[in-house]
């Protein structure tokens, strides 16, 4: 049996985010994979893997083509935002089985711009096609399914709307560090309490932001990380899990699949959730921050609530820094924000995050951490354990 090789993150880019009005998706694809190469100092002629989802008709050989590349090993998976941990994990099991060396994954998105264009509506649904023309009478809108769920935990736990709302409220305050983000202003609960009802529980700041932007990143083989300008951060483990397309097959509102991409990712990483230094999880929804907490294992099933009250979220003085970028609620969601969770989290571990910077208790760089994505309305989760070189 021919051994497998270690894995590493070698280089990661965003594009640019937030309100980008003159540029396709397909040009926010090709600027971060152009700085996603420079990161990492490697020349694309080395890249033999692509990666890429929710662009085009024959997606990812349209982006591909765009690229300039022809891989010879190649994904397109599509599970909504958990869509790029499930890629990572792909791609680290390709590299590390020898059916690649360098693997791209590139994403790129206009959601914004196209809405105040005219060119789409908002995402309301996903359509009546297959299991989903069961529900659509009922008039499921896609935030009313997290809504539901939300008001679920409420019932079964106590959860409180001002428990969710902290989640919101640390979001923005890290955002505030983080000279990228989309929204820096800090917000109080009394302010995302009285914004306007978008679906019960849910007042607007509770819900994601509308951003453009893209992001990438680049896995290699061993071999090649001692040809990079940056320290590589290693794959150390992963999971992935689907639960349900129908809300009535989904067996408990209160617990999301990365209950169980989460124990494989920690079980094959071989550590646990109190060795984890800051998580960057999916954040759609505050209650998609609160649920995946529990069910990564921070905290018991319920207590989410009271685990976020505390400030822990936070950057500066939190016990387990969460979304250090501002997350999907403050910094940018320009639709599958996967892929922005693995740069946040490697550029975290390799200490270039400036006033956002996680720092363990004796001031030294954080050496592990997880990203966690969520796709669909809690039917997918892909989640990666991550490592300083």
């Amino acid at each position: 049996m021919v051994a497998r090789r270690k894995v590493a993150v070698v280089g990661v880019a965003l594009s640019d985010c937030g309100r980008v009005d003159d540029a396709t998706p397909y040009a926010l694809h090709a600027q971060a994979a152009r700085r996603a190469l420079a990161d990492a100092g490697l020349d694309r002629s080395l890249v033999d893997g692509f990666a890429s989802a929710g662009l085009g008709t024959l997606a990812p050989v349209e982006v591909a083509e765009y690229l300039g590349l022809r891989p010879t090993w190649v994904d397109s998976t599509s599970v909504g935002g958990s869509t790029w941990e499930v890629m990572a994990a792909h791609a680290a099991d390709a590299i590390a089985a020898g059916h690649a060396r360098v693997v791209l994954l590139a994403y790129g998105s206009t959601a914004r711009a196209d809405v105040r264009a005219g060119r789409r509506t908002g995402t309301l649904s996903f359509g009546t096609r297959g299991p989903l023309q069961f529900e659509a009478p009922y008039g499921h809108t896609l935030i009313a399914k997290y809504a539901m769920a939300a008001r679920r935990h409420m019932i079964e736990y106590g959860t409180t709307i001002e428990q969710l709302a902290e989640v919101a409220v640390q979001a923005r305050a890290n955002a505030a560090l983080n000279p990228e983000a989309m929204f820096r202003t800090p917000v109080t609960p009394d302010e995302i309490a009285s914004g306007p009802m978008i679906a019960d529980p849910f007042t607007k700041l509770h819900c994601c932001v509308r951003s453009d932007g893209g992001a990438a990143v680049l896995l290699a083989a061993e071999e090649y990380v001692r040809d990079c300008r940056t320290e590589p951060v290693w794959v150390l483990g992963s999971g992935e899990h689907v639960s349900h397309s129908a809300m009535s097959e989904w067996p408990d509102f209160t617990v999301s699949p990365a209950a169980v991409s989460g124990r494989l990712a920690f079980e094959r990483a071989g550590v646990r959730p109190s060795d984890i230094d800051f998580a960057e999880i999916y954040d759609a929804f505050t209650y998609m921050t609160l649920v995946t907490l529990e069910d990564l294992g921070f905290c018991a099933k319920g207590e989410g609530g009271a685990f976020v009250e505390k400030g822990r979220l936070r950057v500066e003085g939190g016990e387990l820094p969460v979304n250090t970028d501002g997350g999907g609620l403050s910094a940018q969601h320009p639709g599958m924000r996967g892929l922005f969770l693995l740069v946040e989290a490697v550029r975290q571990l390799r200490g270039e995050c400036g006033d956002r910077q996680v720092r363990r208790g004796d001031g030294s760089l954080p050496r592990l951490t997880v990203a966690s994505g969520t796709g669909g309305w809690f039917c997918s989760s892909g989640t990666v354990v991550l490592g300083a070189g």
